[in-house]
């Protein structure tokens, strides 16, 4: 079971897990159209990549190698992020079958029906 967390609850998680980093894995477009979090601003250290791609939005198979290859140790909780929480949820049942601990950021950048999401939370972007 995926842990869940909600973005307007980030800051008070931080006070407790100061060993974490923030994954954003929606496509280049989103980050450049709707905006990016700035995870630094709080002590995330902040990676983007994304899950899907191409026009069809297809898984990209090779998704955990490139994760591989940023190096993220695998003590640290990597928060993951999406547009609404979907997205995110698959890598982080991808990543933890890896032995990676991972929390799914339940309401995303732009928040879902329920919650507000990153950017209207006051999250740094």
């Amino acid at each position: 079971m995926i842990e869940q967390l909600l973005a307007n609850h980030i800051k008070i998680y931080l006070t407790k897990e100061t060993n974490s980093v923030l994954l954003d894995v929606r496509t280049s477009e989103e980050l450049s159209e709707i905006g990016r979090p700035d995870g630094e601003k709080i002590g995330l250290k902040t990676y983007f990549l994304p899950i899907k791609s191409g026009h069809e939005r297809s898984l990209d198979k090779d998704f955990i190698k490139k994760f591989k290859e940023l190096n993220i140790d695998k003590d640290q909780k990597i928060l993951i992020i999406c547009r609404s929480g979907i997205r995110s949820q698959l890598a982080a049942e991808l990543l933890v079958k890896e032995n990676y601990n991972c929390i799914n950021i339940l309401d995303g950048f732009e928040g879902n029906c329920e919650n507000v999401g990153w950017k209207e939370a006051g999250l740094p972007c």
